[in-house]
């Protein structure tokens, strides 16, 4: 079975780029990572998939008049490049529901919440504020609506009574390095498949998500 051929699009350093490329080293994971796509010319991720030889596109969304047409370039250089599944790995921005009907099922996330929980932005303070004793992260299939869409992978991690949002963050985000690899390779094998708005494992129609335990 050919490789899936993924692209990655990022705004930052690209810590879930470097898990992701880690991953595609693999030839388990059955993707190759073929164009890692920015919008801003510094973010360090682009220098990790530079390293890494994988080609990489600035797109700066200020150039253009409104998102569809930054949306547009984008679908563009994508299927120029012939991808087959988008990864969203700290990308910051949003995306038109023209784009993402055009990648329907063919474009992932990652989150830092147990989702539904906390969707949007500052997760971790929420989360301390309400006094969860489970934080986590979740990899979906994207949706219009922010932060819905199939779930694919969750991760928990335990909330600690001396968690600060910093301290809880880097938690998580050693678990998204996990789940969000483990997530692409359920995809690029075809283990996944998204029924209506539900995912089916092996055939299997799952209650949940995959849950995993980063301490296991």
């Amino acid at each position: 079975m050919a490789a899936l051929k993924v692209g990655v699009l990022i705004s930052g350093r690209g810590s879930n780029l470097q898990a992701l490329i880690e991953a595609c080293q693999d030839p388990a994971t059955a993707a190759e990572i073929v164009l890692v796509l920015s919008n801003k010319a510094n973010a360090g991720g682009l220098v990790r998939a530079a390293a890494a030889g994988v080609a990489t596109a600035v797109i700066d969304h200020k150039a253009y008049a409104d998102r569809a047409g930054f949306d547009a370039e984008l679908d563009r250089r994508l299927k120029t490049a012939g991808v087959e599944l988008v990864c969203l790995a700290g990308f910051m921005r949003i995306l038109t529901d023209g784009f993402i009907a055009a990648w329907r099922d063919r474009m992932i996330n990652i989150h830092p919440s147990l989702l539904p929980a906390y969707r949007g932005l500052d997760t971790h303070a929420r989360a301390l504020a309400d006094g969860v004793k489970l934080a986590g992260c979740t990899v979906h299939y994207v949706r219009p609506e922010l932060d819905t869409g199939p779930i694919i992978v969750q991760a928990a991690v335990p909330v600690a009574s001396d968690d600060t949002p910093e301290s809880l963050a880097a938690r998580v985000l050693a678990a998204e390095h996990r789940a969000y690899p483990l997530a692409l390779r359920l995809v690029a094998t075809g283990r996944v498949k998204v029924e209506g708005e539900r995912i089916v494992l092996d055939g299997r129609p799952e209650t949940g998500a995959i849950l995993m335990n980063p301490s296991a």
